[in-house]
C-alpha cells in the first residue's frame, strides 16, 4: 500500500479536476438510485388512482433524473480519464527522465523488454487506481450516505441492515477474495515483463536462434511464461468472480431482510403500502452502487506490485551524481588530466579500473589499448560523465580553466566530450535522418565530408536513393563494416571538441582498420581524440601524442 500511496499523491496537481469528477459520480450514482425509488412510489401511487397531476411531478422527476444520470456520467468520465491520463503521462515522463539519468551503467538491473513493459503496461495499468478503485468508491461512499439516511428515516432498521450488507459487499467480499488471489494478481505485473523481455530476446535474436537450431527450446520457454501468466490471470478472474457473487448475494439477503421488516413496520403502522414499495426497491437498487467495486477492488495487489515496478525505475540508484552547484564549462580547445583513476561498478567488489594515468593537452591524439574486459568502454562512461569514480581524479583543461570532471553538470561535460560507441545504435530511417541525428542543422557539404572521412560516400554515391536509402532496424540492411563507418561519420559530423572512438576498427581487417585510423585523425585535426582498442597493432599506424594500456597486470 506504500508504493500506492506514492503514486496516488502524483495527482494532487491534478486535485481539482478529480473533485469535480467525484461530484459527478456521486451525482450519476444518485441519479441513478432516485429514478427507481421514485418510479416505485409512482406506480404504486397510480394503483390508488389519485388526480393525474399529483403525478405529474413524480413523471418529470424520472425523466429529469434519467437524463441527469447520462450527463453526469459523461462528465464523471471525461473528468476522470482526463485527469488520470495526464498522472499516467506525467508518470511516463518522470520515469523515462529517470532512465536517462540511468543509463548506461545504471540500467545493468534491467531488461529492454522488462522496461518497456513497466513503461507500458504498468504505468497505464495504474489508471484503474483512479478510474475503477479510489473515484468509484469515494462516489459510492457519498451516494450511500444519502440512501442510508433516506431508510433510516423510514424505518431504522432497513437503515441498519442496508449498512451492514453495503458493506460486506463493498469491503467484506473483496477481503475474503483478495486473502484467496493476492498472490495471483502480485503474479500478473512481473509475469508481464518477464513475457515482454523473452518476446524482444526473441524477435532481436531471430536469425541467431534459426541459425542455431535454439527456436523450438526458446518457444516452449515462451509457451510456458505465456501458460504461467495465463494461470495467474485465470485465478484472479475467478476471484472478481467469487466477489461478485458474494456481493450479489449480500443484496439479494439486504432486499429480503427490507422486505420482512418493511411488512413488519406496515403492520406496526410507521408506514404505509407506498411507502414499502419504496424503501424495498432502494434497498434493491442501493447495492447498485457496490457490485462492481467488488471486483474492481480485488485488483489492488496487481496495482501494488505495478507501483513497486515502477517506482524501482524512479527509485533507481545513479551511478553519476550531478553536483548540486555545476561549475561553468572553460572555454575550449579542451585537453584532459587523469590521475590515479580507479573505478567500480555498484555492484562489484574490485575495481574494473586502478590506477590509471593520462594527459592528453588540447588536440593531443591518445591511445588507449587493452584486451576485452580491461575497461575501455568503462574508462569511456567516466568520461562522459556516466559512471562516478571511486578513486582518483579527472580535470578537463580550456583555454581560461582548469575544472574537475565532477564538478560540471553531465549534460555540459557531453557537449565537450562525444562518444562514438563500439556497436552505434543505427535508427530504423533513412541513412541522411541517421546522420542528422548527430546534427539537425547540417548542410548536405557537411554530412558528405563526415561520410568522406569515414570512407562512406563511394558507396552512398552508388545507392540508388543515396542518402535516402533506409537502413532497416538496428541497420540490419547495412553490413557490420558499414554500421561502423555509419556511427564514425555521425560521430564526426557532431563535431565534439573532445572525441572518444570505442572500437573504431572493431570490423575491419589489420590494414583497412589502420587505414581508417589514419583518417580519423587526419578528420578530427585541431580536436582532442581518445581511441580505445583492443588492437596493439594501431599504435603503429598513426603518431599518438600519448598512449596507455589498460591490460590487467600480474
Amino acid at each position: 500500500m506504500h508504493a500506492l500511496a506514492r503514486i496516488a499523491r502524483l495527482a494532487l496537481p491534478v486535485r481539482g479536476a478529480l473533485g469535480l469528477a467525484l461530484l459527478a459520480g456521486a451525482g450519476a450514482a444518485a441519479c441513478g438510485i432516485a429514478p427507481t425509488a421514485i418510479s416505485a412510489w409512482l406506480v404504486a401511487r397510480a394503483a390508488e388512482q389519485p388526480p393525474i397531476l399529483s403525478l405529474m411531478v413524480a413523471i418529470t422527476a424520472v425523466r429529469a433524473f434519467g437524463i441527469g444520470r447520462g450527463g453526469l456520467r459523461y462528465l464523471e468520465r471525461l473528468l476522470s480519464h482526463d485527469a488520470a491520463f495526464r498522472v499516467l503521462a506525467a508518470l511516463r515522463h518522470s520515469a523515462y527522465a529517470r532512465l536517462e539519468r540511468l543509463a548506461p551503467s545504471g540500467l545493468e538491473a534491467f531488461r529492454s523488454g522488462d522496461l518497456l513493459a513497466r513503461l507500458v503496461l504498468d504505468v497505464d495499468g495504474l489508471a484503474d487506481l483512479w478510474l475503477r478503485v479510489l473515484l468509484p468508491y469515494a462516489a459510492a461512499a457519498i451516494t450511500a450516505v444519502g440512501v442510508v439516511a433516506f431508510l433510516w428515516h423510514a424505518v431504522p432498521a432497513i437503515g441498519g441492515t442496508v449498512v451492514a450488507s453495503l458493506l460486506l459487499a463493498a469491503a467484506g467480499a473483496p477481503l475474503v477474495v483478495n486473502t484467496l488471489t493476492r498472490r495471483a494478481e502480485r503474479r500478473i505485473a512481473p509475469a508481464q515483463g518477464r513475457l515482454a523481455a523473452l518476446a524482444h530476446d526473441l524477435l532481436a535474436g531471430a536469425p541467431e536462434l534459426l541459425a542455431l537450431g535454439a527456436t523450438p527450446r526458446q518457444l516452449r520457454r515462451f509457451a510456458d511464461l505465456d501458460a504461467d501468466l495465463a494461470s495467474a490471470e485465470g485465478r484472479a478472474a475467478s476471484g472478481a468472480g467469487a466477489a461478485t457473487l458474494l456481493a450479489g448475494l449480500a443484496s439479494g439477503g439486504a432486499t429480503w431482510v427490507a422486505l420482512f421488516l418493511g411488512v413488519a413496520a406496515v403492520r406496526a403502522g410507521m408506514l404505509d403500502g407506498v411507502g414499502l414499495t419504496v424503501v424495498v426497491l432502494t434497498t434493491l437498487v442501493a447495492h447498485d452502487l457496490v457490485l462492481d467495486l467488488a471486483p474492481a477492488s480485488q485488483h489492488l495487489p496487481g496495482l501494488s506490485a505495478s507501483a513497486e515496478r515502477v517506482l524501482r525505475v524512479l527509485d533507481g540508484v545513479e551511478t553519476a551524481h550531478e553536483p548540486e552547484s555545476p561549475a561553468a564549462l572553460p572555454v575550449g580547445p579542451y585537453g584532459l588530466r587523469i590521475r590515479g583513476l580507479c573505478v567500480r561498478y555498484p555492484a562489484s567488489a574490485r575495481d574494473v579500473i586502478a590506477g590509471v594515468d593520462l594527459d592528453v593537452a588540447p588536440g593531443g591524439r591518445a591511445l588507449v589499448t587493452g584486451p576485452s574486459g580491461s575497461g575501455k568502454s568503462t574508462l569511456a562512461a567516466v568520461l562522459l560523465r556516466f559512471l562516478d569514480p571511486s578513486a582518483g581524479s579527472i580535470e578537463l583543461a580550456g583555454s581560461d580553466a582548469t575544472v574537475a570532471l565532477s564538478s560540471l553538470a553531465g549534460e555540459d561535460v557531453r557537449r565537450a566530450i562525444g562518444l562514438c560507441e563500439q556497436d552505434p545504435h543505427i535508427f530504423d530511417t533513412t541513412l541522411a535522418e541517421n546522420m542528422s541525428i548527430a546534427r539537425p542543422g547540417a548542410s548536405a557539404d557537411e554530412v558528405r565530408e563526415a561520410l568522406r572521412a569515414a570512407q562512406l560516400l563511394d558507396w552512398v554515391d552508388a545507392l540508388p536513393a543515396g542518402l535516402d536509402t533506409p537502413v532497416g532496424e538496428h541497420g540490419a540492411r547495412l553490413s557490420g563494416g558499414q554500421r561502423q563507418r555509419l556511427g564514425v561519420a555521425r560521430a564526426l559530423l557532431a563535431g565534439f571538441p573532445v572525441i572518444i572512438f570505442d572500437e573504431p576498427t572493431e570490423h575491419l581487417d589489420e590494414r583497412e582498420g589502420a587505414a581508417i585510423a589514419r583518417d580519423l585523425l587526419a578528420a578530427t585535426a585541431g580536436r582532442t581524440v581518445l581511441v580505445l582498442t583492443h588492437r596493439p597493432e594501431l599504435a603503429g599506424a598513426a603518431v599518438w601524442s600519448t598512449s596507455v594500456d589498460l591490460a590487467p597486470r600480474g
